[in-house]
């Protein structure tokens, strides 16, 4: 009898730990936030950036957004050289990449700020605006993270990041207008004619 307790409380034990490692490293993903964000617009948000300084994003304000949740040592690392293309490509007709580090998935960001600027600039000569990192998913979700995947705020769109590299696209007034699965390249044609079409518009 005492040895099914024993085991019982093992079992029950190794199960708990099993779902909490599950939740930690994203394979279990985490219900929208019951709350709404109080914001309205992703240009009501201030932002660190990878230097540490307040960056208001309404000073993307009439340019194309892609905002991308990015890491150093993921299978998707190498996206970071198509961010790039795609925005020495379009830059000059008002595009602009953003991204945003992030350590929510199997422990693929763990660098500081500094190492992962010295991380893109060497590896991939990366000259888009990166932001300190943050959180996107789970209790400690950033509120930029959460304006970005709650249903209310971002129709359409919404849900949880699945995993690193995800992406958004906004329009010049600050609408998200498309999302691309993290296995989707920057440079793939979908993406470049989603982009095209956001600089065409008037």
């Amino acid at each position: 009898m005492n040895i099914i307790k024993i085991t019982g409380g093992v079992l029950v034990l190794g199960l708990c730990a099993v779902v909490g490692l599950a939740y930690a490293y994203g394979f279990i993903l985490d219900p929208s936030p019951a709350t709404p964000p109080r914001e309205n617009s992703m240009y009501e948000f201030t932002m660190k950036d990878i230097d540490g300084k307040d960056i208001k994003l309404e000073a993307y304000k009439g340019k194309v957004v892609m905002i991308v949740n990015t890491a150093s040592r993921c299978g998707n690392t190498p996206q970071y050289e198509g961010l790039q293309k795609i925005y020495d490509k379009y830059k000059d007709k008002g595009f602009v990449v953003l991204g945003f580090p992030a350590n929510n998935f199997m422990g693929q960001e763990p660098g500081s700020d500094e190492e992962i600027k010295e991380f893109c600039t060497l590896n991939y000569n990366v000259t888009f605006p990166m932001f300190s990192k943050i959180s996107v998913k789970g209790a400690d979700q950033h509120p930029f993270y959460s304006f970005l995947t709650h249903k209310e705020t971002n129709p359409g769109f919404d849900g949880d990041i699945t995993w690193n590299f995800e992406k958004f696209l906004a329009d010049k007034d600050g609408k998200i207008i498309a999302r691309f699965t993290p296995k989707t390249k920057p440079e793939d044609e979908k993406v470049v004619e989603a982009i095209e079409k956001a600089l065409a518009a008037e």
